[in-house]
């Protein structure tokens, strides 16, 4: 599929378009499609959500040795081929390729290739020392790094290797330890250790320094300035958003290892690369869509260039520029803009290069897959590791499930101008950026209210939106058995019996069979479904969440610049009102479901203190409805709790309820067949009829005719999906809503955030909200104020899971494993044994819907008859 695609106003040829792996195209739920040029090479053990980070050529540059998460892939360039897949086994079984850094080095006959790898569980953390002989490869060696209090692991990420005084030197930069270590890799010495800003990522070396990226910063000196919380320490924050507020670059002595000085520059600072005369470093910002440009003279920052695609008009973030690559005549650029899909290339001037001319200009853009994050150029090509390739779309006959992806490896020759020209509009349409120039028209005067404005400033019928979050189910597992939609029964585990209220929203409102997650998981799902985008932290942090898994949003390196829904509204002088998201609950020591639910029986309060990181969270946050970690709360405290709050509000003089509201609302998780829990479909019962008495309330209230309400999962890694491992549930309710009909229209979750900016009259955050099609679809010019009414529970909320003791076979096993200390955690353990526990715990023995889907080393435990 190339770019064919045609637009009219805010409308594609795309819109009605499924996720389905036959589709027409590779569309991504985010607004996206992929449209790459050059070859693609695909590859990775298909029951893993495979992710290719980076990549180097081997000696004679026929063969690629790519960094995937799983370890070393080796592709031949002129068959265009794997030769090799090296996996972590035996001694290093469990570790996980940390974020990017792989380096080759020949010496004493033999190649070796270095990259660093840790292990979430263990906490052990590795430089590898893998050497290839032509056909296959074996790891030799390995250089340990222990974790420094407070951080529990090392995460070596990036290194240099450097000839000093016919010595190899290596330079690895621990990210966890916030150290630069010189290590002699004769003798495994460590020379010198270094400490550098907060969470360091990317080196490049001149002959006598070394430049060390920070992701986070300096680290904090300034008690008058607001800090908050990362994994492992504090560091600077902007009080608006919580995001981390600096960047910088440390530059550090190579005989001594002193730090000489620390250089601000963009937010989320990641690759750096120096020019063949070492005379310019480029740092790519991550988080600011430029690059930072340093004379190493000086150091100082000579020049800044901006990466946005569609130039600075398009005023909106999310490009994530992540990996460089410059040419041997020090003239060109590369970027990898991760958000974009795209490379782009940039012809540097007079600041920049001393061979540049004039001022540093971006000439265009080449298409990638989705999220190029480690490149290798050479003369003629560029060779791109695709973190995200196109996504979860592994088929099966019987349904997908969300963490199955093969990596990806662009190889494509260096365009030429006219080349370039026609790349760079295909980059444009498969981004849909036609959508970010309507965003900027200015609201037309005496135009009358209609529920969703066509331009964002005029008025909507709707004072207030409600959002409300659920966690983790596909379309397929909970309104697959609705014949009105395109559903396959047989996936169906939570169908109209355990979920009654979200059946009967449907068929009242409308049943939306074509709307998607736009993340994977949690970690994701949150900030896609709060902030509308993904940052550069969280996709390096991709299944393996080495520093932290961000479901309640409580490290400050994973906020982008612009921040959240809440703080966009906030901004703009509306009032917010959040419930139980980015925050965490403390319990009293004892606290378990049964006695917190005989506390809500018998109407009783339950003790509890909700916390968040986030400051500007804080003085809007309810202190009386539950925030989720674990499942001991049900959803019936929280329901009632905003029930009640409703009706207080409904007392208050004139109209006082805040304009935005937004709900978490996770029973639906579910904790397996873990003892001393409610059954799985007990849980989704418990969290249907909490949506469906929290619907009930708002439609009986004096608040409704003005309101709006939008729900979505927070992702869709619980379960299956025939159509797409993305596809999840989706409700649009107000007023205007009562179509009672199916909406086929492409939907995701950056479309329920930018319906609700343009409701609000607010201007979009990033390029995602930016491009999202508004829910025009879901809403009529018809005014029907009807009431819902509540459908009450067809399964009992209080059906235990059955004691282990009591229990054999695969039950037994079952319920061990889902009281695995790693489920204690929301989204810790294995997301596809927690998806065959759901599955025996509807269907008993019933096949499981695809074979052979654990990884080997857990698969000899399974006794799954499929």
């Amino acid at each position: 599929m190339k770019s064919s695609v045609v637009t009219d106003g805010y409308h594609s040829s795309y819109d009605n378009a499924t996720l389905a792996v036959d589709s027409r195209s590779v569309l991504m739920p985010y607004n996206r499609f992929i449209d790459p040029a050059g070859t693609v090479i695909r590859f990775g053990n298909p029951v893993l959500e495979n992710h290719s980070l980076d990549c180097a050529l081997l000696p004679g540059n026929e063969i690629l040795a790519v960094e995937d998460r799983y370890g070393l892939a080796f592709i031949d360039l002129t068959t265009k081929s794997i030769l090799y897949h090296l996996d972590y086994e035996g001694t290093y079984q469990g570790l996980m390729s940390t974020y990017s850094g792989i380096k080759v080095l020949e010496d004493g006959g033999k190649v070796h290739i270095y990259w660093g790898a840790s292990n979430p569980a263990t906490k052990a953390s590795y430089i590898i020392d893998a050497t290839w002989d032509g056909r296959k490869a074996v790891i030799s060696d390995a250089f340990l790094f222990q974790g420094m209090a407070p951080s529990p692991m090392a995460l070596p990420n990036d290194i240099a290797i450097n000839k000093e005084g016919g010595e190899n030197y290596l330079y690895v930069v621990l990210n966890g330890n916030s150290q630069l270590v010189k290590v002699r890799m004769s003798d495994k010495k460590i020379i010198w250790t270094t400490a550098t800003g907060m969470a360091p990522f990317g080196i490049a070396l001149t002959a006598s320094k070394a430049y060390v990226t920070n992701w986070a910063g300096p680290v904090p000196t300034d008690a008058s300035r607001q800090t908050a919380g990362v994994p492992y320490a504090n560091v600077y924050i902007d009080p608006r958003t919580g995001a981390t507020a600096m960047g910088t670059v440390s530059v550090i002595d190579l005989e001594s290892g002193k730090k000489q000085s620390e250089i601000e520059v963009g937010l989320h600072p990641n690759a750096i690369i120096t020019n063949k005369e070492r005379d310019f470093v480029y740092v790519a910002n991550g988080n600011s869509d430029n690059i930072s440009v340093i004379s190493t003279a000086t150091d100082k920052v000579v020049d800044s260039i901006s990466v946005r695609l569609g130039g600075e008009a398009t005023k909106y973030i999310g490009d994530s520029p992540n990996a460089l690559a410059i040419d041997d005549n020090s003239t060109r650029l590369y970027v990898s803009n991760g958000m974009d899909n795209a490379i782009a290339v940039i012809r540097l001037g007079s600041k920049s290069s001393a061979s540049g001319i004039e001022k540093s200009v971006v000439e265009g853009f080449i298409p990638t897959e989705a999220y190029p994050a480690g490149m290798v150029l050479t003369k003629d090509a560029l060779y791109v590791a695709n973190l995200e390739g196109e996504g979860a779309r592994v088929a099966s006959k019987k349904g997908m499930t969300i963490h199955e992806q093969e990596a990806t490896v662009s190889i494509i020759s260096l365009p030429g101008k006219s080349q370039l020209a026609s790349y760079t509009k295909r980059v444009e349409v498969a981004n849909m950026l036609f959508r970010t120039k309507i965003t900027q028209l200015l609201p037309r005067k005496e135009v009358a209210p209609r529920p969703v404005p066509e331009r964002i400033g005029e008025p909507s019928v709707f004072k207030h939106v409600v959002y409300i979050i659920k966690e983790n189910k596909t379309y397929d597992q909970v309104l697959g058995d609705m014949v009105e939609g395109n559903g396959k029964k047989e996936l169906c585990i939570f169908g109209n019996e355990v979920t009654p209220n979200q059946h009967k929203l449907a068929r009242e409102f409308m049943l939306m069979d074509n709307f998607y997650a736009s993340g994977k998981s949690s970690a994701e799902g949150h900030s896609w479904s709060t902030a509308a985008i993904v940052t550069d932290y969280v996709e390096k942090n991709v299944r393996a969440w080495f520093r932290s898994y961000p479901h309640v949003l409580a490290d400050a390196l994973v906020y982008n610049k612009e921040g959240f829904i809440w703080n966009n509204a906030l901004d703009h002088g509306k009032t917010v009102r959040v419930y139980g998201e980015a925050c965490v609950p403390r319990l009293p020591a004892g606290s378990n479901w049964t006695n917190i639910y005989q506390a809500y029986v018998e109407g009783k309060p339950i003790d509890f203190k909700n916390e968040t990181t986030i400051s500007r969270l804080r003085p809007i946050l309810s202190t009386t409805y539950p925030c989720y970690e674990g499942a001991r709360i049900n959803d019936q405290f929280r329901a009632d709790d905003f029930v009640r709050e409703l009706k207080s509000y409904e007392q208050m003089p004139g109209d006082q309820l805040p304009q935005l509201m937004i709900l978490a609302l996770p029973a639906d998780h579910t904790s397996g067949t873990r003892e001393g829990f409610p059954t799985p479909r007990a849980m989704v019962a418990d969290n249907d009829l909490a949506l469906g008495k929290i619907i009930d309330a708002l439609t009986k209230s004096r608040f409704w005719d003005s309101t709006a309400v939008f729900v979505t999962e927070d992702d869709s890694q619980s379960g299956w999906d025939h159509v797409s491992p993305y596809r999840t549930t989706g409700f649009v309710l107000s007023p205007y809503s009562r179509l009672a009909k199916t909406v086929k229209t492409n939907y995701n979750q950056t479309c329920i955030i930018r319906t609700i900016e343009q409701i609000l009259g607010i201007p979009p955050m990033n390029l995602f909200d930016a491009t999202a099609l508004p829910m025009f679809d879901c809403f009529t010019g018809n005014f029907d104020k009807t009431p819902y009414t509540f459908l009450k529970n067809n399964i009992p909320l209080n059906e235990m899971n059955k004691n282990t003791a009591s229990l054999k076979g695969k039950a037994k096993k079952y319920s061990i494993l889902s009281a695995s200390p790693e489920f204690d955690h929301i989204d810790g353990g294995n997301d596809d044994l927690l998806n065959r526990i759901l599955w025996f715990a509807a269907n008993g023995n019933k096949p499981y819907p695809k074979q052979n889907t654990l990884p080997k080393k857990e698969q000899k435990d399974d006794d799954d008859d499929d």
